[in-house]
């Protein structure tokens, strides 16, 4: 018998067979969306969704995500890309083209904390997140049993200051046999090598509460409480060698008052939390986030 998350995904891969996705950067000029439009309609498309930006019309950046339907696709996107090579290189794209049913493999670092890592894998079974969570990765055993019950492989590596190096190189041995495209720090208590993070460019999401920078460290709840904080928030963005301070995804906040001690904060942070990343990692799926310096742009 089919579980309902098998059921949704036949629907899903059936319902979008002939659907693609295209993003573009590039300096911006005139012409960019008329170039695009009409090859797509020469390729026989019909676009569904489109969205566009441009931080400045001289001079600036222009970004555009369309997504459109076109028939056979996926027997076709080599030719596709090819054919639109050289409009590209007229406009010195940078670009990708993805079909809605290439769907991300993706794997999950997690320690102790279970908040994120159960709302992931409670939306992926209900169908609501699109992706392949090929493997969870843990510096503990404690959430083993968690994730084996969903049919998930969990791989326990133990990390000290003194294996850190060799864990990693475990950690991405797995990654590349696995064929992982995005990796999610559901609140993995880590903090990821350089050579790590090289590894994987633009695609490790990290998670954090918002404090930073006013409370670094070790009890940010504790703290803020202290200093009677009026906000409280949470953060996910793409990793990169500066600390909690790669390009933002995605972020909310709620309002909390004196009422609220240190444990009432850690609990709606934890709302926070795992909400801000499944909403980021979803965007991120769904091919809706271009990165651009050190922000993204968001097409919601």
């Amino acid at each position: 018998m089919q579980t309902f998350r098998e059921h949704r995904w036949q629907s899903f891969l059936q319902n979008y067979e002939n659907r693609a996705r295209l993003l573009i950067s590039c300096p911006d000029k005139p012409g960019i969306v008329a170039a695009v439009t009409s090859f797509l309609y020469e390729q026989g498309a019909n676009i569904v969704e489109s969205n566009q930006y441009s931080t400045d019309p001289e001079g600036g950046t222009f970004f555009l995500r369309i997504e459109f339907d076109c028939p056979n696709i996926a027997a076709r996107q080599q030719e596709i890309e090819s054919a639109f090579r050289p409009i590209a290189e007229s406009f010195h794209m940078d670009w990708r083209l993805r079909l809605h049913n290439d769907v991300k493999r993706i794997a999950i670092f997690v320690s102790k904390a279970e908040h994120c890592l159960l709302e992931l894998l409670w939306q992926w079974q209900a169908g609501e997140l699109i992706a392949d969570i090929a493997l969870v990765v843990s510096n503990h055993e404690y959430l083993k049993s968690t994730v084996e019950s969903v049919g998930i492989p969990y791989f326990y590596i133990p990390v000290t200051k003194e294996t850190k190096a060799e864990a990693e190189q475990k950690q991405i041995q797995l990654l590349k046999k696995y064929d992982v495209d995005t990796i999610v720090l559901a609140r993995y208590m880590q903090i990821l090598s350089p050579s790590f993070v090289a590894e994987f460019p633009g695609k490790i999401i990290n998670i954090h509460h918002s404090f930073l920078p006013a409370f670094v460290g070790a009890r940010p709840y504790e703290r803020a409480y202290e200093r009677g904080v009026k906000l409280i928030g949470a953060t996910s963005h793409y990793v990169t060698d500066d600390l909690d301070e790669g390009p933002i995804i995605e972020q909310d906040v709620t309002r909390v008052d004196h009422r609220h001690h240190p444990d009432d904060l850690k609990r709606m942070g934890r709302i926070i939390e795992k909400t801000v990343l499944a909403r980021a990692l979803k965007w991120h799926l769904e091919d809706r986030v271009i990165i651009h310096k050190n922000k993204t742009i968001v097409f919601y």
